[in-house]
């Protein structure tokens, strides 16, 4: 439990610097390999847009009750703690990016491109109404720029940068805890699925 709050603390503390000190489309080069890149999204992890604003929130705020739901199950059967760790890793990813959705449109001023940064403000002032706030990421690491090999189908002679996405701490939290589920829970999973 307080990791997960740990976990979500941080994630908003990052968000909410980024928003008050950054214009949209900011960039800030801490390394040619990492930067803090500004961009507000309204879709999944790393950017990706799924259907309508309201069902993927509303998805969300399932999802995490199931999960919370979940691991609390999973403490009462003695899972280990790693288990139950990884798990709440995830959660508390799922709830970061849904506190962007239910609160940033009612608290915070537009983010305006290249612009000032935004603003906090009185309740319901916001730029857009609850579940309906844009996700903040920041984190992009374009750890090295290539191109493909001109015999490949499609992209053959095109420039690629590797790895593109933007992202935000809570995404990292997911994309690991699901990484390390996957490589040390697996097992675990496919017996428990076989037992059902």
């Amino acid at each position: 439990m307080a990791m997960g709050i740990l976990l979500i603390a941080i994630d908003q503390c990052i968000k909410v610097a980024v928003k008050l000190h950054m214009g949209l489309g900011e960039q800030i080069v801490v390394f040619d390999w990492f930067r803090i890149d500004f961009i507000e999204n309204r879709g999944m992890a790393f950017g990706m847009e799924i259907g309508s604003k309201l069902l993927l929130s509303l998805f969300r705020i399932v999802a995490v009750g199931f999960i919370i739901w979940y691991i609390g199950k999973k403490i009462r059967q003695g899972r280990p703690l790693g288990f139950i760790l990884i798990l709440t890793m995830i959660c508390a990813g799922a709830a970061g990016n849904i506190f962007d959705s239910l609160f940033y449109g009612q608290i915070f001023t537009e983010s305006v491109p290249y612009g000032e940064p935004a603003q906090l403000v009185a309740w319901g002032e916001g730029y857009a109404p609850m579940l309906m706030g844009r996700v903040v990421d920041m984190f992009y690491f374009p750890l090295f720029h290539g191109t493909f090999p001109t015999w490949m189908p499609f992209w053959g002679g095109e420039p690629f940068i590797f790895f593109s996405p933007v992202f935000n701490f809570a995404d990292a939290c997911i994309s690991v805890g699901v990484a390390l589920f996957l490589i040390f829970y697996r097992k675990e999973l496919d017996a428990e699925t076989h037992r059902s």
